[in-house]
C-alpha cells in the first residue's frame, strides 16, 4: 500500500493507494472513525457494484454504516441534492459526530464533501472514490461544490477529508468513456509538474488503456503525489493552486454551456487543454513541437465529444467564471512540460480563435 500525505493548515491526512483496499476499509478507517458511526453516500451504479464490498469492511470492524442514495450525473449537483441528502440524515440521526463516507465520481465526493461542511456548521468526511477522475484529482484537496444554471462549481468550501481511500481495481467495471475521461486529469498532472508521467502516457499509452494493473496504479500514485504537493503548499487557492485549473477555464464554459448533458468533466477538460495549448502556441509562451506532444497525446485515447456551440456564448461563459477577477479572466497556460503559468493578458481574439479551433475539431 502505498501512503501519500497532504498537509495544510486545515488538517493533514493520508492518501492511501492500493489494489484491494476497499475490502479492507473498515481496517483503516477503525482509528478515524471514533464515534463508529457513518454515513456512505453513493450513487445506483456504485451501490449495485461496490457498496456490499465496503459496507461488510466497516461492519466486520464494528462500525454502524448506513446507506444513503443520490442520483447520478452532473446535472445532480445542485442545492436541492444537497438538501435531500440533508433531510435524509437527519432521520437517521445524524448527529455533529456523524463521519460521511463519499463512495463514488466526482460528483459524489464534492456533493458530499459540501455536505459534511455545512451540516450541524460542519461535519468529518472521508473520501473513497471510484473513478479515475476522483482518485486522482477530486477526491484530494478539500474542494467541494455545486453547479448553478449560470455556471459550474459557482457555490462550494473547501473543506478537507479525514482521509482518502483509493483502490485501483474498482476501475475495472468503469465504463469506458468515464475511465478515458479521467485519464485527461491524470495527463494534465503531467503537463503541469511531472515531466516523467506525461512521458509514462507517450510511452505507455496502451497499457493505460488496457487497465494494465501495475501501470495504472502508477499513474494514479504519481497523480496524487503532484496533487497533495500543490495542495499542500496552497490549500485555498490563493496563487500555486491555480495550476490545476489547466483547462478548466475553457472547459467549465463547455460544460455549462452544454447543460451537462454532452461532455463528461475530464471530457471537457481536455478540450480546454487542447484550447489552452493553442493560447500559449499563439503567444509565443509554447513552441509548436511541444504543443503538438501535448494535443497528440490529448488525442491518443480517442475521439473526442462532438459540440454544438457558438464561440461568443462560450466567451460570455468564460466571464462569470469564479476564476475570473474584476472582469479579467485568467488562464493556465503550458510554457514547456512540467511547467505552466498563470496569465490574464490573453487578448480577446486570441482567445476566440482556440475556441474556434476546438469547434473545429469537435466536428471532424
Amino acid at each position: 500500500m502505498i501512503s501519500v500525505p497532504v498537509t495544510t493548515p486545515s488538517r493533514s491526512y493520508e492518501v492511501l493507494i492500493g489494489s484491494g483496499l476497499l475490502a479492507r476499509a473498515g481496517e483503516c478507517l477503525g482509528k478515524i472513525l471514533e464515534n463508529r458511526r457513518a454515513f456512505v453516500v453513493t450513487v445506483p451504479a456504485v451501490r449495485r457494484r461496490w457498496a456490499k464490498v465496503l459496507l461488510k469492511s466497516l461492519v466486520a470492524s464494528g462500525i454502524e454504516a448506513t446507506l444513503l442514495e443520490m442520483p447520478d450525473g452532473e446535472r445532480s449537483k445542485r442545492l436541492a441534492t444537497l438538501e435531500k441528502l440533508a433531510e435524509k440524515l437527519v432521520k437517521q440521526g445524524a448527529d455533529r459526530g456523524a463521519t460521511l463516507i463519499a463512495l463514488g465520481g466526482g460528483v459524489v465526493g464534492d456533493v458530499t464533501g459540501f455536505l459534511a461542511s455545512i451540516y450541524m456548521r460542519g461535519v468529518d468526511v472521508i473520501q473513497v472514490p471510484t473513478t479515475v477522475l476522483a482518485q486522482v484529482d477530486a477526491a484530494i484537496g478539500g474542494k467541494t461544490g455545486v453547479n448553478l444554471v449560470s455556471g459550474k462549481n459557482l457555490l462550494g468550501t473547501f473543506h478537507q477529508p479525514r482521509a482518502v481511500l483509493v483502490d485501483p481495481t474498482v476501475l475495472e467495471t468503469l465504463p469506458s468513456r468515464e475511465y478515458h475521461a479521467g485519464l485527461y486529469e491524470s495527463l494534465k498532472c503531467g503537463i503541469i509538474g511531472d515531466p516523467g508521467l506525461f512521458k509514462l502516457f507517450e510511452e505507455r499509452c496502451r497499457e493505460i488503456l488496457d487497465r494494465d494493473q501495475v501501470v495504472i496504479e502508477k499513474v494514479i500514485a504519481d497523480s496524487v503525489r503532484l496533487k497533495a504537493s500543490v495542495v499542500s503548499a496552497d490549500e485555498r487557492e490563493g496563487g500555486l493552486r491555480q495550476v490545476l485549473n489547466l483547462g478548466h477555464t475553457i472547459g467549465h464554459a463547455l460544460e455549462a454551456e452544454t447543460r451537462y448533458t454532452q461532455l463528461l468533466h475530464g471530457e471537457a477538460v481536455a478540450w480546454g487543454m487542447i484550447a489552452a495549448t493553442h493560447i500559449a502556441l499563439s503567444t509565443g509562451k509554447l513552441d509548436s513541437v511541444t504543443a503538438g506532444r501535448i494535443s497528440n497525446s490529448i488525442l491518443g485515447f480517442g475521439r473526442l465529444p462532438r459540440m454544438e456551440l457558438k464561440t461568443t456564448n462560450i466567451l460570455r461563459r468564460l466571464r462569470s467564471d469564479k476564476k475570473t477577477r474584476h472582469g479579467v479572466v485568467h488562464f493556465i497556460l503550458p510554457r514547456e512540460i512540467g511547467k505552466v503559468e498563470i496569465t490574464s493578458d490573453v487578448p480577446e481574439a486570441i482567445v476566440r480563435a482556440a475556441v474556434d479551433e476546438i469547434r473545429k475539431l469537435a466536428r471532424n
